[in-house]
């Protein structure tokens, strides 16, 4: 099945914790060409896979609407989402998500055997992604049998097992190496072209970046500006992924200093002044945090 239409309107998603509500998306607009090949960067904390998990059928709304295809996923119940994650999304993540105890056969094979596809169907089909993702020889071999490389194409076989019109891609790239993420992002691309899906991939990789028809920016919950490849790369090159969460958790200092400085001169009240303070300490304190994951002091 070929590619479909995306349209997003006014999404926001608030997240709760206890009493403080931290929000991911604030009045997202967004729309997506059947058949493109979409790539969204942006800061960690900055809405991305948020973003994502929402128009897979993951994650709920808190407003707005995702419209994918003929299909309003925003008012969809919780058995209408199971329907749309089977046919309509073929989801690939950084961690895989395949199973260990299943060969790279089985592992393409297990969602289709969810949706009741008959057997015959099934081996044929497992065969033409296998040749798809240049992986015929490895059929048999376990994920820990495989290369992070090779466990990444098997996981692209998996997300189209079921022939979904679109892909969604969080940093599918995220924990390979230069090489392998190059490899993973050229059969992303000819499955664009080949197949005609539907791709948005969540990227912090620039060079990934550009193999995309178009590249968004996504800062603070909206989209700030849309890059032709050659754009990016401009713009991007020099900056990595750890120097871009280093510069946001700088940006959030900054607003924090002039939130500080608009309730001392009485320009906001008491109450707005703990909600945003408290909204950008949780988004500083989760891009410590990941500093941290990495081996980097946070500044």
């Amino acid at each position: 099945m070929s590619g479909i239409n995306v349209k997003i309107r006014d999404l926001v998603k608030v997240h709760h914790t206890g009493k403080i509500e931290v929000q991911a998306l604030r009045g997202l607009n967004l729309d997506i060409t059947s058949g493109e090949l979409v790539s969204i960067i942006g800061p960690s904390g900055s809405g991305k896979s948020t973003l994502l998990n929402i128009m897979g059928g993951l994650d709920k709304a808190t407003a707005g609407s995702v419209q994918v295809g003929q299909k309003t996923v925003t008012n969809l119940s919780v058995r209408q989402l199971v329907d749309y994650r089977r046919k309509v999304v073929g989801h690939i993540f950084q961690n895989l998500n395949l199973i260990p105890t299943l060969t790279a056969q089985e592992n393409i094979e297990f969602s289709m055997v969810a949706s009741g596809v008959p057997r015959s169907k099934r081996k044929r089909r497992v065969q033409e992604l296998l040749t798809t993702v240049g992986l015929q020889d490895r059929a048999h071999h376990k994920p820990e049998e495989l290369s992070g490389g090779e466990q990444q194409r098997i996981a692209i076989a998996s997300a189209l097992a079921n022939d979904a019109p679109i892909l969604l891609a969080d940093e599918p790239t995220g924990e390979l190496d230069t090489a392998n993420a190059r490899i993973i992002a050229e059969y992303l691309v000819k499955i664009n072209r080949e197949l005609g899906k539907t791709i948005i991939m969540v990227t912090h990789d620039p060079s990934v970046a550009r193999v995309s028809n178009r590249i968004l920016r996504i800062e603070d919950g909206v989209i700030k500006t849309a890059l032709a490849p050659s754009e990016v790369i401009v713009q991007e090159k020099a900056v990595s992924y750890i120097d871009q969460i280093k510069a946001r958790i700088g940006e959030i200092n900054m607003q924090i200093q002039q939130l500080d400085s608009d309730f001392r001169a009485e320009r906001i009240d008491g109450d707005e002044y703990v909600q945003k303070r408290q909204n950008l300490k949780n988004i500083k304190d989760s891009l410590k945090e990941e500093c941290s994951r990495m081996g980097v002091i946070p500044p």
